[in-house]
């Protein structure tokens, strides 16, 4: 890719872009906990199974396999919402592929909270 393809806002590196990146990261954070609601509520879920994963009885990996789950339902929501601002930015009108993206993401979250419960019955019930 020459550097005329590439986007205007890219230039940084080394310790500037990690320290610019962290900061657009806290960004994404605060936006999705002020603006969705969805997040919130799995952020709360999170603050609650993952401090059970340390009291509950179990072998390291399966510890690692709790949070994991948990931390995917909150990584999921983020690109979720992500595909849903992108969407809702290019255009509000209803499009059939507008709908596709946002349905995928929503079925991506299906999956991971499928997942949450499988994960988290196995350990707890295995």
């Amino acid at each position: 890719m020459s550097k005329l393809e590439e986007s205007p806002f890219k230039g940084k590196t080394g310790v500037s872009r990690l320290i610019h990146a962290f900061g657009y990261s806290l960004d994404g954070l605060k936006a999705a906990l002020r603006y969705e609601d969805a997040f919130r509520q799995l952020v709360l879920l999170a603050l609650v199974l993952i401090p059970l994963a340390f009291i509950i009885h179990a072998q390291p990996l399966a510890r690692a396999l709790l949070v994991a789950s948990s931390l995917a339902t909150l990584i999921i929501e983020l690109l979720n919402s992500a595909i849903e601002a992108a969407v809702d930015h290019t255009s509000l009108e209803r499009h059939p592929l507008a709908k596709r993206a946002k349905d995928m993401g929503s079925a991506a979250q299906l999956l991971g909270l499928i997942n949450l419960v499988a994960v988290w019955s196995l350990v707890l019930l295995g």
